[in-house]
């Protein structure tokens, strides 16, 4: 019964969650955008003291039901893990856990976090992995199932589905997530939660919280025969049947040992103290030990407190494809603040690129910021009314605003280039960026006196530009725009 709930809460969070990557009609996040903000690191990076002592007291309660039941890469380990025993039944042995690599692991991860690079902590966090994998693969093809719908429903003069256009946003970013799917299901296949219990930072953080759980599962050796189906379905390894013990910082609480015991032998129940029969001799923790990981849990807690389509052009020639200009400073969206802000609180778990209705995100390339968003205006650009990234960010990289807080944040300045100009150029009469500028930040002057065209050129006013790239997205000069926009280190207030 324990294991049967177990896996549909692990069912319902992980559709959930995965679908908020997958919707791009922004339905599910209205309901179940707080699933995000559940997450653990993002909500430490977030400072949501809240949630965080939510999921502490879960784990000191019930055990690590965190990685069994909330984290979507774990529930997705399981999914292979559950492939693998139907290849094989009772695959899996005891094996003492690996705490020199999770102590190494986790130590890098805190200072990946405090040196500021942070792109081995967004590598290995478990939700920024699985945003990574759902947003560039399984978005694509649930993108090109709905345009499927779209086209059979328009056939039969339906619109129930519109058509989107699938693109892939950065192939570094995709050959990231395949590499990191294709290490899991190795992992997974073979052992059940290597990846949760010798890489997983957030792992081995809750590992040294379930150490502790009121709640968790406990072998009668009275009952029990020695007959090692426990052991050899445990995922985890963490059960050790020659000494009957449990090994509960690796245990994740799924409850296969209790389902496949004939006996009755293993119980989900309370089970005061550290007793011999709670955990193997040899993997008992030493007071040092445990002073280095609640030390770095610390650590990991005071880093996060300070760190706080238009293809016309009116004729019939080959329209060519706009090309992103090399911009001293990359544009960060609304609501980042700043470029250290950002970099601090961001984890790349892509979130914000998958809902972007104006296709706007992309991830970036740059090793320094790897992965992490920023803006680009080649197939769109950031309109003043949309708030989409900021509505489910749940970091606090991207803080929430208002439409009207978003028409007064500057977060670049457009830059004309006089060569690209048509007007200049090619002698015709243009005018595009500003009549689609919406806080009328540019004006057409004269190209020069007593022309016999009066051709007219741009002129910037950038206290009013906000860097929304409406003037470069619309620029008809192909393939660099004659108008671009420089993004702003720190955003300010117009």
């Amino acid at each position: 019964m324990l294991r049967k709930l177990r896996i549909g809460l692990a069912a319902t969070f992980f559709l959930l969650v995965t679908a908020l990557f997958l919707d791009f009609t922004g339905t599910v996040h209205q309901w179940f955008g707080w699933m995000a903000k559940v997450q653990f690191l993002p909500a430490v990076l977030a400072m949501n003291f809240v949630v965080v002592a939510l999921l502490v007291v879960l784990t000191l309660l019930l055990g690590r039901v965190y990685c069994s039941v909330i984290c979507p890469l774990g529930v997705m380990q399981d999914i292979f893990a559950w492939l693998g025993k139907k290849a094989k039944k009772n695959r899996y042995t005891y094996s003492p856990a690996k705490n020199w690599l999770r102590y190494i692991v986790l130590v890098l991860f805190v200072l990946s976090l405090v040196l500021g690079s942070g792109v081995l902590a967004k590598l290995i966090a478990p939700y920024s992995a699985y945003g990574r994998i759902a947003g560039n693969l399984l978005a694509p093809v649930w993108q090109w199932g709905n345009n499927a719908l779209a086209y059979l429903a328009e056939r039969a003069d339906s619109y129930a589905f519109y058509e989107t256009e699938v693109w892939f946003k950065s192939g570094l970013t995709l050959s990231i997530a395949v590499a990191t799917l294709l290490v899991l299901i190795v992992l997974a296949w073979r052992g059940g939660r290597t990846y949760c219990n010798t890489i997983c930072p957030v792992g081995t953080v809750l590992g040294f919280l379930s150490r502790f759980s009121w709640l968790r599962p406990v072998i009668d050796t009275s009952k029990c025969v020695d007959c090692g189906l426990c052991s050899k379905n445990c995922k985890s390894s963490c059960i050790d049947l020659s000494s009957h013990s449990i090994d509960y910082s690796r245990c994740v609480a799924c409850m296969d040992c209790i389902e496949k015991c004939r006996k009755g032998a293993i119980k989900y129940a309370f089970a005061p103290g550290r007793c011999s029969s709670c955990q193997p001799k040899d993997e008992k923790v030493s007071a040092s030990r445990r002073a280095f990981l609640a030390g770095s849990a610390a650590f990991v807690a005071t880093t996060a407190v300070k760190a706080q389509k238009m293809k016309v052009d009116g004729g019939l020639a080959t329209i060519e494809d706009k090309v992103a200009p090399q911009r001293e400073q990359h544009i960060l969206p609304s609501g980042a603040l700043s470029a250290r802000q950002f970099a601090q609180h961001c984890t790349s778990c892509q979130l914000c690129v998958s809902v972007c209705p104006n296709e706007v995100l992309r991830p970036s390339s740059d090793l320094s910021r790897l992965m992490q968003p920023e803006m680009s205006y080649e197939r769109g650009y950031c309109r003043p009314e949309c708030t989409r990234c900021t509505d489910v960010c749940p970091t606090g990289a991207i803080r929430p605003i208002t439409r009207e807080e978003k028409s007064s944040v500057q977060i670049g300045h457009a830059v004309w280039i006089r060569k690209n100009c048509i007007p200049v150029r090619d002698g015709e009469s243009c005018g595009n960026c500003e009549r689609h500028c919406p806080t009328g930040a540019i004006q057409m002057v004269p190209l020069e006196e007593g022309g016999k065209k009066r051709l007219r050129i741009p002129v910037v006013n950038t206290e009013r530009c906000i860097g929304c790239g409406a003037c470069e997205n619309l620029c008809p000069a192909r393939p660099f725009s004659a108008i671009y926009v420089e993004g702003h280190d720190t955003h300010r207030i117009i």
